[in-house]
């Protein structure tokens, strides 16, 4: 299957709703710190706790330890900065969707130092403020289970 990771993410609403959706689609969840919230948040809680034991979260103390953990296994940057649209990625098992935080997105440095086809973005209308975080991770992972038949799904 494939994994998605949210580098240092803010909102623990959005967490907690991520969490739900990856135990939803079987993947893991990995998780980039420092964190904008306590992971015993009670809106995380409420969001998502009660899919917790139903999906694996990983914890990271940073980039640079995600980054190794996830080395030989390939990372798309889920991004406003590029031009490649999610729908033009040929998902593989043991890929990773990376998502930056609420208010910033992911390093530049990082999606300049991936191919084109590995940093995706999801289309919208010109002039618009983008998805909501867990939303975006929702139509992207849909669409690479989607690729993989909903394999394990009912």
């Amino acid at each position: 299957m494939f994994d998605i990771a949210l580098y240092e993410p803010e909102i623990a609403p959005n967490t907690g709703n991520i969490i739900r959706l990856t135990a939803n689609t079987g993947g893991q969840l990995h998780l980039i710190e420092p964190l904008g919230f306590d992971l015993e948040e009670k809106k995380l809680r409420r969001a998502g706790l009660d899919y917790r034991d139903l999906t694996h979260v990983h914890r990271y103390p940073n980039f640079d330890a995600f980054l190794a953990a996830m080395e030989g296994r390939r990372l798309f940057a889920c991004t406003t900065k590029t031009t490649n649209f999610h729908t033009n990625a040929k998902f593989e098992k043991g890929d990773v969707l990376l998502f930056g935080p609420e208010t910033r997105g992911l390093p530049a440095a990082f999606i300049e130092s991936l191919p084109l086809e590995q940093r995706l973005r999801i289309p919208m209308q010109p002039d618009s403020r983008s998805l909501n975080l867990s939303n975006s991770v929702a139509v992207i992972a849909y669409e690479a289970w989607r690729q993989f038949g909903f394999e394990g799904g009912v």
